[in-house]
């Protein structure tokens, strides 16, 4: 069963292979996405490595002059997403949007290079892309913290990775819609609009797009001028790893300079993390930096931050956390607690489960000795994926396969937990 499901997810990541790049799935998503190369290098890791390190040498190729990695790159034309590289209007060589998302790549290439059986490629590879992933970790304290907090603001939901996270329903109220120009969504006509976000988001979205894009994609003007500035722990956990991981790759490679300044910045935002901790919740929480107050929300976002090399007794916290999430629903973990009001089992990042945030919490939990949750974290992945396939995401109470089919990155968190833990039934 192991080596069929993947086989099985081998499939599905040549299928969204476009040779130097993979799309997160036909249709619905049909151009290079930030995050989803970096976690799908992986996958790709574990059955062949040169492509792995091709995938990430892609999206660096896109970064911009000061620094920041966008979040799309629009390698060819395709009409069947919206917002497309019109909107967003950034006049790159090679259409890209204007945002950025969360930096697991850094994440991402210390463990290609640790578990790489072709040593001479891997530091060839990770000594060209050190450079890169630094610029980027500091192009995000220089710009999305402006005050010298330690920790960076998100200044689009898309940002974040979790679009329409309960976590973003106060803040992005003060986000206007007069002005936005009609437009045409294309996600719905691909799948189930009760799956997706609403309308009335989209307009928000789409706003803030024009609002970035009036200012010239000035990436020194659009932290002030967002009426959406949030700090996400998760997002800043991921962060944080990746400077972590990079001062340790850096150090083995002999870049004591990257190393150095890679591990301070870890060091003080793993300080600042701890102004996140909400009693209240049993977990850490988003802080609205417009309010200057943290935002009372269970959501994924705060479980996530076990990613980051949090206080041991956090990390019990969180699993604790989770174990109450578990009394009402039947697979972990859902991305908004069961019992609130806003839960939304099948609708986005609302309530249902994503495998690679399952895959971060768990490899988190693991590393600070909480190794029975995660466990049970990864065999309920697997878990889904017997039941319901390779899904964007699924539905927490029964396993319902939502969103996109056939998703890349799906598949590379299968392979990556098959081929690196041994699941404990």
């Amino acid at each position: 069963m192991t080596q069929k499901m993947i086989d099985q997810a081998k499939a599905v990541m040549r299928k969204n292979d476009r040779g130097t790049y993979t799309v997160p799935t036909h249709g619905l998503y049909p151009f290079q996405w930030n995050w989803d190369s970096a976690l799908s290098a992986l996958g790709f890791a574990h059955f062949d490595e040169p492509r792995a390190w091709t995938e990430i040498e892609t999206l660096l190729a896109h970064q911009w002059e000061d620094g920041m990695v966008p979040h799309i790159i629009f390698h060819q034309r395709d009409d069947g997403y919206f917002p497309g590289p019109d909107v967003w209007g950034t006049g790159r060589p090679v259409p890209t949007s204007g945002i950025t998302q969360p930096a697991v790549a850094g994440f991402a290439i210390r463990r290609i290079y640790d578990r790489a059986q072709n040593k001479v490629l891997a530091a060839e590879k990770a000594r060209a892309l050190l450079p890169k992933i630094h610029a980027w970790h500091q192009w995000f304290f220089a710009n999305r913290d402006p005050q010298g907090t330690g920790l960076v603001a998100i200044i689009h939901p898309w940002e974040s990775g979790r679009d329409n996270s309960v976590d973003w329903d106060a803040a992005f109220k003060r986000v206007p819609t007069e002005g936005v120009q009609p437009f045409t969504r294309r996600d719905t006509s691909h799948t189930n609009p009760a799956h997706r976000p609403t309308d009335e988001q989209y307009k928000r979205y789409i706003w803030l797009v024009e609002k970035f894009r009036s200012l010239g994609w000035d990436n020194s003007k659009l932290h002030d001028a967002s009426p959406f500035q949030i700090v996400d722990p998760g997002f800043n956990a991921i962060l944080i790893r990746s400077c972590a991981d990079l001062a340790i790759l850096a150090k083995s490679l002999g870049e004591v300079e990257i190393a150095a300044q890679s591990q301070a910045m870890a060091d003080k935002a793993i300080a600042a993390m701890e102004t996140l901790w909400s009693e209240k919740l049993g977990q850490y929480a988003c802080y609205d930096r417009t309010l200057g107050a943290l935002v009372d929300s269970p959501s994924i976002g705060g479980i996530l931050a076990t990613f980051a090399p949090i206080p041991t007794t956090q990390a019990k916290a969180i699993s604790d956390r989770i174990e109450v999430l578990a009394a009402s629903c039947n697979y972990l973990v859902p991305s908004h607690d069961p019992t609130a009001p806003e839960f939304d089992a099948l609708r986005y990042w609302r309530g249902p489960i994503w495998l690679i945030v399952n895959y971060m919490i768990a490899d988190g939990l693991e590393i600070a000795g909480q190794s029975a949750m995660a466990n049970r974290i990864n065999r309920d992945c697997l878990s889904l994926i017997d039941q319901s396939g390779f899904a964007e995401y699924y539905g927490p109470i029964n396993a319902e396969p939502c969103g996109g089919d056939a998703f890349t990155w799906t598949a590379a968190m299968v392979i990556e937990i098959l081929s690196t833990h041994e699941i404990a039934a």
